[in-house]
């Protein structure tokens, strides 16, 4: 008998519009045999699933149920495909744990967490994970840039808290004027903003997941960002202003030390489903550095962990039959 599932997707945030593409990848590539795929949209207005015939039924929070015409559908499962809030920090985590339904993807308390990056970053750091000196600013107590000036070594990227897809984040390479306007543009997405100084070095990213006990690492990706860019934006992520190397074309020694280091994050971090790392590989130290931790990695024809996943040798399909298999 198949099992329902519902693809919650939309949110609260700028992130949205990366959600939709998300979810798309993700519909086309269910295994409609296995499954039976109801397309859940959480937005301010509502949660909703659109029929066949353009109607809208609204979602029973109560139980999060669908009630369409004499049917009243209950889901074995849910396979969250949204980024930011209210689905990558926690929050309908929470939501599903209370109402005992099964959902793919970090728990409450790891979502929350790695959500948010100073706490991230502080757990890897007493766990023995390399990270990037940092100093995080809260808007009700900034008062100055001078602050950060006499904290950190440039160059420095700024960027909000809480939140992905790079929205608000800057690049700032000496102590001017410029670190005032990129804390603002980051304040502009979140109250509390992380300016962390640049590690040197190449830009690695892992895709990594559980599967039958098993932590496996996905093929690795180098990022470059093209020349017009300084660093790995929202415009290089989404707009096709970087290049992606799948596999990546690295020493052995230098893919063993992060694909370890991944393996070892996603163990003290509690992860479950995919995740995908950030790392900068500093040479001079011989160690990654670990960036951040994505518990809802993006899923579009333009993310880097559906290359991951074809260059495996896996079909997304498979894959995302598996991530479903995992949550039960």
């Amino acid at each position: 008998m198949k099992k329902n599932i519902a693809l919650v997707t939309g949110g609260f945030s700028g992130e949205a519009v990366i959600s939709y593409k998300s979810a798309a990848t993700i519909d086309n590539n269910l295994d409609r045999e296995l499954f039976n795929i109801y397309k859940i949209d959480i937005n301010p207005k509502g949660w909703f699933y659109e029929l066949a015939d353009g109607r809208k039924v609204e979602i029973d929070k109560n139980d999060f149920t669908l009630q369409i015409d004499n049917l009243k559908i209950k889901f074995d499962a849910v396979f969250i495909g949204m980024h930011g809030t209210p689905g990558e920090d926690g929050k309908l985590q929470g939501y599903f744990d209370t109402l005992k339904i099964p959902y793919t993807g970090c728990n409450a308390a790891t979502s929350a967490l790695t959500f948010n990056k100073r706490y991230a970053v502080a757990v890897a750091a007493m766990a023995g994970i390399p990270v990037s000196r940092s100093v995080l600013l809260i808007k009700n107590n900034f008062t100055s840039p001078d602050e950060v000036v006499s904290n950190l070594k440039f160059p420095v990227f700024v960027k909000p808290n809480n939140g992905g897809s790079s929205i608000g984040m800057s690049k700032v390479n000496k102590a001017s004027d410029e670190i005032g306007v990129a804390i603002e543009k980051a304040f502009k997405e979140d109250d509390q903003v992380l300016v962390e100084e640049m590690i040197v070095g190449r830009e690695f990213t892992a895709g990594v997941f559980r599967s039958k006990g098993n932590i496996i690492v996905l093929p690795l990706t180098e990022v470059k960002a093209d020349a017009s860019q300084s660093f790995f934006d929202f415009e290089a992520k989404y707009q096709g202003k970087s290049s992606e190397v799948t596999p990546a074309q690295v020493e052995e020694v230098i893919a063993d030390k992060i694909r370890e280091t991944a393996k070892k994050i996603y163990e003290i971090f509690n992860c479950r489903g995919v995740v995908r790392i950030d790392f900068i590989y500093n040479e001079e130290a011989g160690k990654p550095y670990m960036l951040e931790i994505n518990t809802i990695p993006g899923q579009s024809e333009a993310s880097i962990v559906p290359q991951q996943v074809k260059v495996m040798g896996w079909s997304l399909k498979e894959f995302y039959t598996k991530l479903i298999e995992e949550c039960f």
